[in-house]
């Protein structure tokens, strides 16, 4: 098995939106609506965001959109195509997160999600973040966490 990382350019905005959306749609019944990622303009996020492609042997299987900040880097989308999850391809994203933010010399990362996909908050806290806050947000509740670099 062949993985690969690239960044996304805009050809691939199209792809970037069919993964998100694929990935997203089993949270649709748990939250009522169809979450932000779902939603989200991908030809300006490729432009504008490091969007990170992981690739298995040649197939698009997963992304990372980063925005970086001042200090941070914010995890904008985490996204794992429904026939690769479970494979640790999230873990391999949070790295890639944690290599860029340190090729920066920021601070930490940072992202946010909805408190009912519990298994993301779960996912997030096995892997170092922490939760800072949460608020409410569209009849729901956004967790907002953060991890600190070593740099």
């Amino acid at each position: 098995m062949s993985l690969q990382f690239r960044r996304a350019g805009e050809k691939d905005a199209a792809a970037v939106g069919l993964l998100t959306r694929a990935a997203y749609a089993k949270w649709v019944p748990v939250i009522g609506r169809e979450p932000l990622p779902m939603k989200a303009d991908y030809e300006s996020a490729v432009r504008e965001h490091l969007v990170d492609l992981l690739e298995v042997d040649g197939k698009l299987a997963a992304l990372v959109e980063m925005i970086p900040e001042p200090d941070w880097l914010l995890i904008e989308n985490l996204a794992v195509a429904p026939t690769f999850q479970r494979r640790g391809y999230a873990r391999i994203l949070l790295e890639r997160a944690r290599d860029t933010g340190l090729a920066l010399r920021l601070k930490g990362l940072r992202l946010f999600t909805n408190k009912l996909f519990e298994s993301n908050v779960d996912l997030y806290l096995r892997h170092g973040f922490a939760i800072d806050r949460e608020e409410p947000f569209m009849d729901g509740v956004t967790v907002y966490m953060s991890k600190l670099l070593a740099v």
